[in-house]
This record gives C-alpha cells, structure tokens and sequence, in this order.
C-alpha cells in the first residue's frame, strides 16, 4: 500500500500548484485570440442609439466625472442618453444632477426612486423599465457611477453589437487611483491584468465568458428583452447571472481588451474585504445555480460552451483554491512526520520549482499584456505571492546556497522551520484574515506588514473560505456599497 499512498500524495501535493499552473494557461490561450477575429474590420463603424444607466445612491462626490467623461466621449451625441437611477440618496446627488441636467439638457436624465435601499439590481430594474418602455435605445450601457470611460471605449464596444450573435460586450476595467492610490490599490492594479485583461481574453478563446464587469457591460436591446428586460435580484452576483442567462439564451458575450474603464476601488483591506465578500458569496450562489451547466461537454453545449471541461476547470480551481492549498500543506506535514522529510522535501521542492517558473511566467506575461500599469505596481507584482512564499521560491531556486544554513541552524531549529515552511500554503490565508482584523483597531500599522507577508493572494482566498461560512448559515444577502471619494485619475 505504501506505493499507493506515496502515489496519492504526490497527487495531493500537486494540487497546490493547480492554481497557478490554470493561470499560466490563461496566459498561454491569449495568443490564439487572433483565431476568434474580434476586432477584424466591419466596415463603417456601428453607433446604436444606447441608453446608459447609471445606479446611484450618495455618489455626489463622483457623479460629476463620470457624467461629464461619459459626454465628452468620441460618440454621437444625438446617440447618448445618460439615465441616472438615483436610488433615495441623502447627500447631494439629486442637487449634483440638477446641474448636470441644467448644463446637458436632453441628455442626462434623473430617475428617482423614493423608497431605495434594496441594492444594485433593484435600481438597475427601475430604470430598465423606463428605458425599455420606448423604442429609442438600439443598446444598453449599464456602468457604476464611479467609472471613467476612455473617449473611445463606447465605440470599441458598440462595435461587436453590429453582429447579431453577440448579446452582451464588456470592457477591461482597470484600477484607477494612479498616483494617488497607496500599496492596496496597486496589487488591485496587479490582480485586474490576470483576472481581467488576461482572463477574459482567454475566456473569448473558449467561448465562454464568465462575468460582465459590473461597471461597464454594454446590451443589445433584443438581448435584454430576451432576458425579460430585467436584472437578476436573487443573488449578489447579478452581472455574472445575466452573463450565463445571454450565453445559455444562445448569444455570445465579448470581452473587449481596448476598451478601457478606470474605476476606484478600495483603498484599505476593510472596503476590499467588503467588496470581494459579497463577490466571492456570488459566485458560490452562481456555482449553485448553474450546477447543472457544469462539465457537460460539447454535444449538451447547444450555441454556448459554459459547459466545457475547460472552462469548468478554470472556474473551479479558482473556487477552490483555498482547499487545494489546504490539502497541498496538510499532505506535506504528513509526509514529514512520517517519513521523515524524504519524500516531504522531494515533493516540496518540485512543488515550488513549478510555482517559481508559473510565478515567473506570470510576472512576464503581465508586463507584456498591460505594460502601463504593470510599470505602476511592478513591486507589488514581484511580492504578489507574499514575502514569505517569495522566500521560499529563492530557496528554490538556489536551494545549494540556502540549505547549508538551514543545516547549520540546528536539528530542532531545522525541524521547527520545516513545519512552518510545509505548512505556509494553508497559514498564510488565516494570517491575510488577521491583517484585515487589524484595519481600523489601535494595531492597524501591523494590517500592511501581514498583508506583504502572507500575500495579497492569500487575502483573496481567505474571502472565500468567509464567504464558503457566510453562505452555510444563509447570512443576510446584504448588497453593501463601497464608499466612494472621486479620486479615479484621468490617465492612470
């Protein structure tokens, strides 16, 4: 039996590595994007009559920039109207839009709702009635009032809606805080050109997109009215729900690269905990949702490829990634306790020999797919792993001038160190949870340390083990909003 449990553990241990060795696949799917011609030449450009809607509660300080960048866009204006959904806001968003509307009559208009409160999808559903009750829109731009379109992002879009087999098209948003964004809004910057820019690309590969960016997803009308002109209010992922509804309808859904969104996210580790909770819980409620699309196969596929093997791997591993890592650590402390370290060490270090050249093929990759930002947060993306796991890879890779040390420091230092070492992959997630613990307590200078320590990964994974909790004991679908201050940079 002892082949088959060393056999096992092999395969326990490897699955440690299934994480990055999907993202380097993603990676490697880019360069067959050229094969789906997306962006070939259609001829005249198309510029459908689209109705923006904008969900808005307490944006007063961001509405202004967002309404202006949209106007300002290299679009017709005749072919622009701007509805802005305010959902009973009481700051001075009403007072902001009535100037907005003195300034740009005819095209910004205000929606009010009264009696708000109820969450993203409520709003969106108040003002895709008004939108829809006449037939001027052609196509639907559904946007977060914090976002700051580039001036060509809208035709980049609009363009795809020229073929009537694409339903829905979305853009590459991008961290927007520039140079005024601190060291959390740079590993944002760094995770968004891996979960967006590189991504999706290779989703466009598959034929299977899995989520339309909340702030920026663009709709042909037939496709909205396909899906019975409203928003999903079910569960808190409802853009990633009207994403699988258009594609499982026999429509495609397009992520298109160039055009680009500068939104503001979270510049402390409570906002983002808050925000990718309420992510995190979504997809665990799609994942639900959708169980009988999963792994089905090309022949029960239809005119979609959500069902494909690929593209399940792909969305699993990234669930499940925080008992991948928990399994990999546990796998390992019992090869060491039990064999003493022979086969551990073995597997171990093949183990990280795979991550160093995944991590460095990442890094690579990231620097080629969005050069711009990469050059903002290119040391956030060096330590993006944490600075312990970053250690490890260099003991790794030079492990001849590293373990005469570790030898030298004695038997029970040595062994000690080799149970933390063996056991990293399953720490680092609580030691994450504990930096954001921290935020906002008299301890909060320790929150950036443990965070660059654990890494920002670690951060991410640990919100799906909350959000895996959160959702076995049916916690409130509470839709709670990030603040925002307005501090997206133009140019970033």
């Amino acid at each position: 039996m002892n082949w088959f449990l060393d056999a096992l553990a092999v395969l326990v241990v490897f699955l440690g590595a299934l994480p990055l060795l999907v993202a380097v696949l993603q990676f490697l799917l880019i360069g067959l994007q050229r094969f789906r011609r997306l962006y070939r030449d259609r001829g005249e450009p198309y510029l459908p009559r689209t109705a923006v809607l904008v969900p808005a509660w307490n944006e007063a300080a961001v509405l202004p920039g967002s309404v202006e960048g949209l106007l300002a866009l290299e679009y017709p204006p005749d072919r622009l109207r701007i509805h802005v959904v305010d959902d009973a806001s009481t700051d001075e968003t009403p007072a902001v839009l009535a100037e907005l509307i003195r300034r740009h009559p005819g095209q910004v208009v205000h929606l009010r709702r009264e009696h708000g409160g109820q969450g993203k999808a409520h709003t969106l559903n108040h003002g895709l009635a008004r939108v829809l009750a006449d037939d001027w829109a052609e196509a639907v731009l559904i946007m977060d009032a914090d976002v700051v379109f580039d001036r060509d992002a809208l035709w980049r879009m609009t363009r795809h809606l020229a073929d009537p087999r694409v339903g829905a098209v979305t853009a590459y948003i991008k961290e927007g805080s520039g140079r005024r964004g601190n060291y959390l809004t740079r590993y944002i910057g760094y995770e968004y050109i891996t979960a967006q820019a590189a991504a999706r690309r290779a989703q466009n590969v598959l034929g299977a997109v899995a989520c339309l960016a909340g702030g920026a997803q663009l709709h042909s009308r037939a496709n909205l009215e396909d899906l019975g002109g409203r928003i999903d209010t079910d569960t808190l992922a409802e853009d990633t729900v009207t994403t699988f509804e258009t594609q499982l309808a026999g429509r495609r859904v397009v992520f298109d690269g160039y055009a680009t969104v500068l939104a503001e996210e979270p510049g402390d580790l409570a906002g983002l905990w808050k925000q990718r909770l309420r992510w995190a819980r979504g997809n665990l409620q799609v994942t639900r949702r959708y169980r009988h699309v999963w792994f089905r196969g090309r022949a029960a596929q239809g005119e979609h490829r959500l069902g494909s093997w690929l593209f399940g791997l792909i969305w699993f591993t990234l669930l499940l990634t925080p008992a991948l890592l928990t399994l990999c650590s546990g796998a390992l402390l019992l090869l060491f306790l039990t064999d003493a370290g022979g086969l551990a060490w073995t597997l171990f270090h093949w183990l990280w020999v795979t991550n160093l050249v995944c991590y460095l093929l990442l890094t690579l990759m990231s620097a080629l797919v969005d050069p711009r930002t990469f050059r903002r947060c290119w040391r956030e993306a060096l330590i993006y792993p944490g600075l312990v796991a970053t250690a490890i890879l260099l003991v790794t890779a030079l492990p001849g001038l590293f373990l005469p040390l570790l030898a030298g420091a004695g038997p029970l230092t040595g062994h000690l160190l080799m149970l933390l070492v063996y056991a990293w992959l399953a720490l680092c997630m609580p030691i994450a949870w504990l930096a954001k613990e921290l935020t906002g307590t008299r301890l909060r200078w320790l929150a950036p340390p443990l965070l660059h320590l654990a890494g920002y990964g670690s951060l991410l994974a640990a919100c799906l083990v909350a959000a895996a909790f959160h959702e076995l004991r049916h916690a409130e679908l509470a839709w709670d909003k990030t603040e925002k201050t307005g501090k997206v940079a133009i140019g970033s």
